[in-house]
């Protein structure tokens, strides 16, 4: 049998594993619209410390090791073709070009707010991005965050860390926010959120513009369709949940009523040999948890054994949102199980272990430093320090 080509369409958290598991074992092609790894995670912390975010969040694909057999494209992807076999790609220099593929990993995330776009990006773009956003927050005296999720949880309190001589409120719609954790999740974060002088609103519906999604920071007043006064701040953060598949270049068949990749228990989308998808863009459960749960070695095993005529197994999502919902803060790293318990990992442990044995070594099976000492793109936002 021939080497078996795989396309994966998208190189986020999700993506960019999939590829490391079968790099080995096939032909693979990875399409990305970033120029490496900028993950989705820990807003608040790439918001209040864009430094330390990109030292583990922002990697570009030459310094993973198990890359190194993956052709990566980076264009934006425009079209599949079912019956061919081949996705479309405008690439970054505007050609367009087919990929045929033998089997086809979707992964191509989401879009939320201004912090996750699928527009094609540079490095220096990215870079004046994190550069930008952090620029804006830090010359405002009062910060209001708009949501109920991780992502306004975490920046309300990274921003209140940050920056002590702030205002920093949290609107939220509910009585509590968090609702996809369990309750002692909130309790646990509204303590260390009060100790930082966060000031807490429940029941706060913000009136949002028409046509407005959070794609950008704004200022001035806020209006509250629960009934309250309006509110005025320097920097409004709007993490209202917008989320929005990246789905524009799939044929209508294959989502759901919702734009996501239907798929089955095995990842599989129904009536279509050697087609899967995974992460936030796959319709696996309620909450799309195949992105937090390292479904990638499932999907990789399924798609040796589908190529083996073997059995598929199936993914088991959890039954509640864990893990850690604010970064590392200075004391450690707090993560949360299902049942709303915190296990910390002490700050010690972090930079040695979890992050240089546990992610680098164990999750991402290595990766090499930066080729200088001092390498602000991609490496660090401009005057950052890129040493590991």
């Amino acid at each position: 049998m021939s080497t078996p080509r795989v396309v994966v369409a998208g190189l986020g958290d999700s993506g960019l594993l999939t590829a490391i598991h079968l790099a080995r074992r096939a032909e693979v092609v990875g399409i990305s619209s970033r120029p490496g790894l900028v993950s989705g995670q820990e807003l608040g912390v790439r918001l209040a410390r864009p430094h330390d975010w990109v030292r583990d969040y922002w990697i570009s694909f030459e310094r993973f090791r198990r890359l190194d057999p993956v052709r990566i494209v980076h264009g934006t992807l425009t079209g599949l073709d079912l019956d061919g076999r081949s996705v479309q790609v405008t690439d970054a220099d505007g050609a367009a070009r087919e990929e045929p593929f033998d089997v086809l990993v979707i992964a191509t995330g989401v879009t939320n707010g201004f912090w996750r776009r699928p527009d094609l990006l540079t490095a220096d773009d990215v870079a004046s991005g994190l550069d930008a956003t952090h620029a804006r927050l830090a010359a405002a005296a009062s910060i209001a965050v708009v949501g109920g999720g991780a992502a306004a949880v975490s920046s309300a309190l990274n921003l209140a860390t940050r920056w002590s001589e702030k205002q920093v409120d949290l609107y939220f719609p509910g009585e509590r926010p968090l609702l996809q954790h369990h309750p002692r999740v909130w309790r646990t974060l509204r303590a260390r959120l009060v100790e930082h002088g966060v000031g807490l609103h429940p029941g706060h519906r913000a009136v949002v513009p028409d046509g407005f999604d959070g794609d950008r920071i704004t200022e001035g007043t806020i209006a509250w369709s629960t009934g309250q006064e309006p509110v005025s701040a320097d920097a409004v953060l709007w993490t209202i949940g917008g989320v929005r598949p990246n789905t524009a270049w799939l044929p209508r068949s294959l989502l759901d009523e919702q734009g996501f990749v239907a798929v089955g228990p095995d990842l599989r989308v129904p009536g279509h040999v050697g087609v899967y998808a995974i992460g936030d863009v796959a319709a696996t459960d309620p909450l799309r948890s195949s992105a937090r749960n390292r479904a990638d070695k499932l999907l990789a095993r399924n798609i040796r054994a589908e190529l083996r005529g073997r059995p598929l197994r199936a993914y088991r999502p959890p039954r509640g949102r864990w893990g850690s919902v604010v970064g590392v803060q200075p004391d450690g790293l707090q993560v949360f199980a299902t049942d709303g318990r915190a296990y910390r990992f002490p700050a010690w442990t972090i930079r040695r272990i979890l992050q240089g044995l546990i992610v680098r070594r164990g999750i991402y099976r290595g990766i090499r430093p930066p080729r200088r000492a001092v390498d602000s793109r991609p490496n660090g936002p401009a005057g950052g320090n890129g040493t590991e």
